[in-house]
């Protein structure tokens, strides 16, 4: 691949408006959950800000944010020191951000891309407990199935996300 093309490439990464933020919104809104999205004053600017639970969600890239042992958290093989220095910065900054909204009182959650992608409904129910109950869920999984349908939930985020890429291709 040419420099030109890696360079297109990335170009199409975007930060806000992922496939996987648009799984976990379009899932947590059939629950009935109402939240905000990406408020500039916030430390991190949250995906998902949840007023009413006093909760903040963040969705997390595993590559861009250096997901602990999972296979889509690679290290390039060219130029390894600068993304290795790019990786170290992206968590480092996740990990003040996430002290710094504790310290003003927020509880905060990440929610992995993998995670969305491979147990759409099992996060789903684990993030619905969290805000309800303030605790990470094991157990069954209940009511979620019933109101959630995978494949629907897959082909509303990608609808959602090519019609984002579309209008910011229309700019």
């Amino acid at each position: 691949m040419s420099k030109k093309q890696r360079s297109a490439l990335m170009s199409k990464v975007r930060s806000a408006d992922t496939k996987p933020e648009w799984i976990l919104r379009c899932g947590l809104h059939r629950l009935g959950f109402r939240y905000r999205l990406r408020n500039k004053n916030m430390p991190g600017r949250p995906d998902l800000i949840f007023p009413k639970y006093r909760a903040v969600i963040f969705v997390h890239g595993c590559y861009w944010h250096g997901h602990p042992g999972c296979k889509d958290a690679t290290m390039p093989k060219s130029n390894v020191s600068f993304w290795t220095q790019k990786f170290t910065n992206n968590t480092e900054r996740d990990r003040r951000v996430v002290r710094e909204l504790i310290g003003e009182g927020w509880r905060v959650m990440v929610v992995w891309e993998c995670e969305l992608k491979k147990q759409t409904v099992e996060t789903i129910q684990r993030v619905k407990a969290w805000l309800i109950d303030g605790r990470i869920a094991t157990d069954q999984i209940r009511d979620v199935e019933q109101t959630i349908d995978r494949g629907v939930l897959l082909s509303i985020a990608e609808d959602k996300v090519h019609y984002r890429i579309n209008s910011y291709n229309e700019k």
